[in-house]
């Protein structure tokens, strides 16, 4: 799955949300495909990309997230107001 698609994928279900609310992206990669856990590398680096541009939001334990987060995330639509690169 080329990383356009996934990216296209994130922002779609970034874009459903209500305001306020996240979404765990294993639930967009079972969304994609029955052997979702594959998914999960690339989609968890296409959305730290994503957030890097200031596109979305990607969490941990509430608070913004490293460039290298180990562990559960979370992602959200962008902080209204705040530049690229300051996705949190």
């Amino acid at each position: 799955m080329s990383d356009d698609h996934l990216r296209r994928a994130i922002l779609a279900q970034v874009d459903r949300l209500r305001p306020g609310t996240t979404c765990c992206p294993s639930q967009i990669a079972r969304d994609l495909v029955t052997d979702w856990r594959s998914l999960m590398t690339p989609l968890r680096q296409a959305a730290l990309d994503l957030a890097a541009e200031g596109r979305i939001r990607v969490t941990q334990k509430g608070r913004p997230a490293g460039p290298a987060p180990r562990g559960s995330i979370r992602l959200a639509a962008p902080e209204p107001g705040l530049p690229p690169g300051n996705e949190g």
